[in-house]
């Protein structure tokens, strides 16, 4: 483990994730701005729902309170684990990001298409995964093992 890994407990993954979710969260904050004051670029870009707009703002800032929640804990966690969670919160949100940029996706009389439904079925068990299996890693730590 190199040293720049221990001083993270080899979880410098989550907090590089974290800090890019974080950012995209403000990012989609100032977004929700321009389009209140009516900036028409983003009116075209964003032509879905406004709420789900803000679902993905709220969804990033959650997923980046989740992973910075985890890697103060300082449990090393798996390679797979670690990834789980970081990939996850991405896709996670990003689906409400999707929705808001592509309104279709958001109708409840037409059924979305087939890859969305395999993009969100992936996004769950992938996040599922890797927030459980740390909360699992995370529980086993607080017991003492003699």
């Amino acid at each position: 483990m190199s040293q720049e890994d221990q001083k993270y407990a080899g979880n410098v993954v989550l907090i590089r994730g974290a800090a890019l979710w974080l950012l995209m969260a403000l990012l989609l904050a100032w977004c929700m701005v321009g389009l209140n004051f009516g900036v028409e670029p983003l009116k075209s870009i964003f032509a879905g729902k406004f709420t789900r707009l803000l679902q993905a703002h709220i969804d990033f800032l959650l997923m980046t309170a989740l992973i910075l929640g985890v890697y103060a804990t300082k449990v090393p966690l798996p390679w797979h684990v670690r990834w789980a969670m970081v990939v996850g919160a991405f896709t996670n949100s990003s689906l409400f990001l999707l929705m808001a940029v592509f309104p279709g996706l958001d109708s409840p009389t037409i059924p979305p298409p087939e890859w969305f439904k395999f993009y969100l079925f992936a996004s769950i068990l992938t996040t599922s995964y890797g927030f459980g299996k740390a909360a699992v890693f995370v529980l086993r730590s607080t017991f003492n093992r003699t």
